[in-house]
């Protein structure tokens, strides 16, 4: 894998973590994994190509990592990047807002320029309303390891081989 890929992501319970680990191992050498909590928006810098994860929280909400650094991303110019996206969520418990936080933070990243890859089908999932729907698609990829953690490796597999293309790996 020629290009870096900076992987970032915010996790309270560890299953955004969990998922991003076994994105990077799907991707294999080249990507750098970054916790949110403890990255600065300088860091978005020394990437061409990213991976944004965050889980849903509350009634649509970013996770409180994200939260802190959402005003911030205002200042970082993601022209030229290319930028994929997944999430975390509950689309049972939450079916009115699965999925937002990811489609908050992709709204927000293309404002600034960011070029969004890795869209993925609904097919398989109940939800009723999602702001990350982009054309009758998801604008990254959801997970739901609450109800369907059986299908998150398939998912994540699939995925990976998608984004790898649209990154020119």
């Amino acid at each position: 894998m020629s290009k870096q890929i900076g992987l970032f992501y915010g996790t309270t319970t560890g299953k955004t973590e969990s998922a991003a680990e076994m994105i990077r191992d799907a991707l294999g050498d080249g990507v750098t994994m970054h916790d949110i909590a403890e990255a600065e928006t300088g860091d978005f810098d020394e990437y061409e190509c990213l991976i944004i994860g965050c889980p849903t929280w509350n009634i649509g909400e970013l996770q409180s990592d994200w939260e802190g650094l959402f005003e911030d991303l205002d200042e970082v110019d993601f022209s030229g990047k290319t930028v994929a996206y997944f999430g975390t969520g509950d689309q049972v418990g939450y079916d009115e807002n699965f999925q937002d936080a990811m489609g908050i933070l992709e709204e927000k990243i293309s404002e600034r320029g960011g070029k969004t890859v890795g869209y993925t089908a609904t097919d398989g999932y109940e939800f009723s309303e999602s702001k990350a729907l982009r054309d009758g698609k998801f604008c990254g990829l959801a997970l739901d390891d609450d109800n369907q953690s059986d299908l998150s490796e398939e998912r994540i597999t699939a995925w990976a081989a998608q984004i790898k293309s649209a990154f020119g790996l």
